[in-house]
């Protein structure tokens, strides 16, 4: 490759996956990267030349990343179908900016080659990282454009569909998303097997992330467009090959449009389908579900809570089991309790509620919210052993189960109390 060509290259942008507020990178602007208005803008469209009127042909107005991985039989004519496409609804007011994972094949190479051909053409090479999702927020950094898109660079999905996309998002929309399961959508050629898959792993999200995988038809579409303003200063953490779960989870997105399409099967190349997408796929939702509102903290505070039924049942197995101590059963249990107590509140006070109260650092305050936390769990304390006790000696239930079951009683009673009451004072004070 000549020297000129690796000149032409886009910089490969490092650290935080963040999108900046503008088309400029903070260290050009001194902005940072906070998060601007969450003001929708709609631009009504020319019907001439379908340019958003009161916005010139000198403003990006749509940057579509293309990630690539051993696709140089594909790019050149995806590249070329993009442009003709472009350049009649919005000539000049668009860029195409190629990631490509330093393919083997020497897709980057293909693909810098026809920019002089290309002018809204740009490339990336990432040696470093490696993966689609990343690949297409490295790309959406060092956009220009006010609307960011993604299309795979396979030809899986028709680049026709782009100009409806774009309609979406001209009227108003924040984000359009390309899909297989609306009027109009469909599979080719598909397996009943990965049919099944499909449909599995999108009945699992809505079971683990319903807010978010039920907010569109097809959440593992690759190919949408969303407004910069949606997502620019958000943490992104995507995981896999998807990136519009995260898109959905984190950003700012009010009005989702959605447009059917076909989905084509890959008529160049190897597909990059594999297990490991849907282990990944899964890690995502879980992790997503670990970190978002209130339904999260509930998550995190059951997680802590189940660690606390085996300090629980470890200590009253061990005070009041015949074979060993032999304590009588009420002691047994109170003692038992305090332990996972102190147990669940260092786990929430580190983990669950760590936002609120790293407001309040130090080992004085800690000790007044351990304080809190036993004074608001004793009530909780006195249900689980009064339960106990008279599902142990009226019914005669196992005592190992019947303390599960009064365990299991108390968790939500607990969780709604320190959350209104012990770490809601504590982020007041």
């Amino acid at each position: 490759m000549s020297t000129n060509q690796l000149h032409s290259l886009l910089p490969v942008p490092s650290g935080q996956l963040q999108i900046p507020a503008s088309a400029f990178t903070p260290e050009e602007s001194g902005d940072s990267l906070e998060s601007p208005s969450s003001v929708r803008r709609s631009y009504p469209l020319d019907t001439k030349n379908r340019i958003p009127i009161g916005l010139g042909n000198s403003q990006i107005l749509l940057s579509m990343v293309i990630p690539t991985y051993n696709e140089s039989n594909n790019v050149q004519l995806l590249i070329d179908r993009l442009s003709q496409l472009l350049d009649e609804a919005i000539p000049g007011a668009y860029e195409l900016i190629v990631v490509d994972d330093n393919s083997p094949d020497r897709t980057w190479e293909i693909a810098t080659a026809l920019m002089p051909e290309y002018p809204q053409l740009r490339v990336m090479r990432r040696t470093e990282e490696r993966g689609l999702s990343t690949a297409v927020v490295r790309g959406w950094q060092v956009a220009r454009g006010e609307v960011l898109g993604v299309i795979d660079a396979d030809l899986q999905h028709p680049p026709e569909l782009l100009l409806k996309l774009w309609g979406e998002i001209a009227r108003g929309g924040d984000l359009a998303v390309a899909s297989r399961n609306v009027e109009g959508g469909g599979v080719s050629d598909w397996s009943p097997i990965r049919r099944f898959l499909s449909r599995g792993a999108q009945t699992l999200g809505l079971i683990i992330l319903p807010e978010v995988i039920g907010r569109v038809s097809d959440p593992m579409s690759g190919y949408f467009m969303v407004r910069r303003s949606c997502i620019a200063g958000q943490t992104l953490s995507p995981l896999g090959y998807k990136i519009l779960i995260e898109v959905i989870a984190r950003g700012r997105v009010p009005w989702i449009g959605e447009v059917g399409y076909v989905f084509q099967e890959r008529q160049a190349g190897e597909s990059k389908v594999t297990a490991k997408q849907y282990v990944d796929y899964l890690r995502h939702l879980i992790r997503l579900r670990l970190s978002l509102g209130p339904i999260a903290r509930l998550f995190r505070f059951g997680l802590v809570g189940f660690s606390g039924v085996f300090v629980d049942m470890a200590v009253f197995y061990l005070l009041s089991d015949p074979t060993a101590l032999d304590l009588p059963l009420t002691r047994s249990k109170i003692i038992a309790s305090e332990f996972a107590i102190i147990n669940n509140f260092l786990w929430n006070d580190f983990w669950t509620f760590a936002d609120i109260s790293s407001h309040q650092p130090g080992m004085r305050h800690r000790l007044e919210r351990l304080l809190k936390f036993n004074v608001i769990c004793l009530a909780g304390l006195i249900i689980n052993v009064l339960l106990l006790n008279f599902l142990f000696n009226v019914f005669g239930i196992n005592r190992y189960v019947a303390n599960l079951i009064a365990i299991a009683a108390v968790t939500l009673w607990n969780f709604w109390l320190n959350l209104k009451l012990s770490w809601r004072v504590t982020d007041v004070n």
